[in-house]
């Protein structure tokens, strides 16, 4: 009996040990309760591999017109009327890569984010613009599906209704993997891997922010490489 009841109580100890390293601990009196919707949750770290290209404070790491961004309270702000045709690019460049940002839109907002662009002309035209938009305003009613939000400026058209409402913030990802981009909006993929191999663009250049003189609020703005590391 007092072998059974040994072997119990190890078997305890190393069940509650393993539960214990799998979630937090929630009492503050050395006592280990689980919380069953985090047990032993697959969840990988969060950003791993990511690099932060916004450090909140001002735009160092941004190059091109920046007089129409300003950083204000870990905010990157497009501001109203004085970014129209401002464009501001990252020193580096970018072939392959998983780029991740958060937005709020104010109404009718237009923006865009270039992506293997370079330094001077329309990214739209000799790189490719993923559309940042407010679907819901009466003056883009009309539009083509190809410049609605989310979509790559007049090559592939982005599925509709993931935007949250006009001054909630948004999270959306865009992958560029070679040939094919995907975007994801609040985590539905919007854009599933467009083959854009036809256009002939550029395959690296720089990442941009294209103020259309709307205000627009980024936060979060992080990249993670993908291009395998120069030998």
């Amino acid at each position: 009996m007092g072998a059974i009841m040994s072997n119990t109580l190890v078997i305890k100890v190393l069940i509650t040990g393993l539960f214990c390293l799998c979630t937090p601990l929630l009492e503050a009196n050395g006592e280990c309760r689980i919380d069953p919707a985090n047990l032993c949750a697959d969840t990988p770290p969060k950003d791993d591999g990511f690099v932060a290209l916004f450090n909140g404070a001002d735009l160092k790491g941004w190059v091109g017109n920046t007089n129409g961004y300003k950083a204000a309270g870990g905010v990157l702000v497009c501001q109203a009327r004085k970014s129209r045709g401002a464009k501001i690019y990252t020193a580096k460049e970018y072939a392959n890569f998983i780029f991740r940002f958060e937005f709020k839109l104010t109404p009718g907002a237009n923006n865009g984010v270039g992506i293997r662009a370079p330094l001077t002309g329309n990214p739209a035209k000799n790189a490719f613009e993923i559309q940042i938009l407010d679907n819901s305003a009466k003056k883009y009613a009309k539009i083509k599906p190809s410049q609605l939000h989310g979509s790559i400026y007049k090559r592939a058209a982005a599925k509709r209704g993931h935007l949250k409402p006009v001054g909630q913030w948004n999270k959306q990802e865009i992958r560029a993997e070679k040939n094919f981009i995907t975007v994801i909006l609040n985590g539905v993929t919007i854009v599933d891997r467009a083959d854009v191999s036809r256009y002939k663009k550029p395959a690296k250049g720089h990442i941009c922010f294209l103020g259309h003189g709307s205000q627009v609020e980024f936060r979060n703005i992080r990249i993670k490489d993908l291009s395998p590391p120069k030998k």
